[in-house]
């Protein structure tokens, strides 16, 4: 399924492709199932860009800026 989001941290919109169904952001976004339940065959990386919008690669841009 195709998810939207907007970085918190730079404000870029994206999609990613993930493997999700409607019923399980439904778990999440309306009824507060936490991440990690609604979403347990998700890796870390791809729970996070549901969460906050943003990537590996953009937490490694902000963390390591000075490369």
């Amino acid at each position: 399924m195709e998810i939207f989001r907007v970085s918190r941290l730079t404000g870029v919109a994206r999609i990613r492709d993930l493997d999700v169904t409607q019923a399980q952001l439904d778990a999440y976004e309306q009824f507060g199932v936490l991440l990690q339940d609604a979403f347990p065959n998700l890796s870390e990386d791809d729970r996070e860009f549901i969460k906050t919008g943003i990537t590996p690669e953009e937490w490694d841009d902000a963390l390591y800026e000075d490369r």
